[in-house]
């Protein structure tokens, strides 16, 4: 007789939006410098457009719809390296809104072919003013247009909201032995939202955010110290929620994205490899516990810069000219 068992029934989604969140762990210990330490990685590149973006999104573009600044047919536009701009034209093609997306030359040609899938307009701007130069000629767009809707990630509460509703309660119910969560410092929504509702269920839980070096590109993550807070960061009161912080040089980001597809199958972008660096510097400073790191989104969109395959000295390298996240 057999004992096979049924498969599991498949879930009927009404819409392709119903498919945000809920995305699954993956155990990555084997990466950990210390046995006693599991880190697991929370894999967010399965979110239908590709990352963990695609929550801010929807949250965005839906508190848009309930305040009215976001009417039907109305013009969107956005500052975005990459991944807020995917999520944010897939779902404004869906529902029926033109949008614009500002982002610099240096982006990988994969973004922008992405960008031209779902229909935006890109609007370029210089490279060597990195993500900086996009948010500032947004900005300046965005007042020049006042019947244009701004999103604004940097400073839009519905940002770490998403994240405070969604990702966080995630988190803790599917891993509630976590002791730190570890998330790279970008718009700094992740760990804003995350990190305020894992303290409200353990004020013991650690929160690591991951930065760049002072004067170093990392990009798609950001070292407040050099001029730029996200407002989210101050409104959500960062510097109290936060306990620390861990550098990461862009060396050791590739290195680690190398490492986690080749030695744990999980081909994840650069920004990920970045978190998964900052959590193996974690879990040598600690005797025991469990973190979680953000898996921002997959290597699809990667692969035309030679961050998997070219010699490590290219590799870095193309760090300085190619914006990853």
């Amino acid at each position: 007789m057999s004992m096979i068992a049924p498969p599991m029934p498949s879930v009927l989604n009404a819409s392709v939006l119903d498919m945000i969140g809920n995305t699954p762990m993956v155990d990555v210990s084997n990466l950990s410098p210390n046995p006693g330490v599991r880190i697991l990685g929370k894999m967010e590149g399965q979110n239908p457009f590709g990352s963990v973006k695609d929550r801010i999104a929807k949250a965005m573009i839906e508190a848009g719809e309930r305040s009215g600044e976001l009417r039907p047919g109305q013009t969107i536009v956005e500052p975005s390296s990459g991944n807020t701009g995917i999520a944010l034209a897939a779902i404004a093609r869906l529902k029926g809104h033109p949008i614009k997306i500002l982002m610099p030359t240096s982006v990988s040609v994969e973004r922008r072919q992405m960008l031209e899938v779902f229909g935006a307009e890109i609007i370029l701007t210089p490279g060597e003013e990195g993500s900086n130069g996009a948010v500032a000629r947004a900005r300046a767009l965005a007042a020049e247009h006042p019947e244009w809707y701004f999103p604004y990630q940097y400073a839009n509460d519905a940002n770490p909201r998403a994240h405070y509703e969604g990702t966080g309660p995630e988190i803790y119910r599917d891993v509630p032995e976590i002791t730190h969560f570890v998330a790279g410092l970008g718009t700094s929504g992740t760990l804003m939202g995350v990190g305020r509702y894992l303290k409200e269920q353990d004020p013991g839980i650690q929160l690591i955010a991951v930065e760049p070096p002072l004067g170093e590109r990392v990009e798609g993550l950001r070292n407040i110290g050099e001029g730029y807070i996200p407002p989210v960061f101050e409104e959500w009161n960062g510097q109290a929620l936060l306990d620390r912080k861990r550098v990461v040089r862009p060396r050791e980001s590739i290195e680690w994205t190398r490492r986690l597809v080749h030695e744990s199958g999980v081909f994840a972008g650069i920004s990920a490899g970045a978190a998964m660096a900052g959590a193996a510097k974690v879990a040598g400073e600690i005797d025991h516990g469990t973190i979680v790191f953000i898996v921002c989104d997959g290597g699809w969109k990667y692969l035309s810069t030679g961050a998997y395959t070219d010699d490590l000295d290219v590799a870095e390298a193309n760090a300085e000219k190619i914006i990853y996240f």
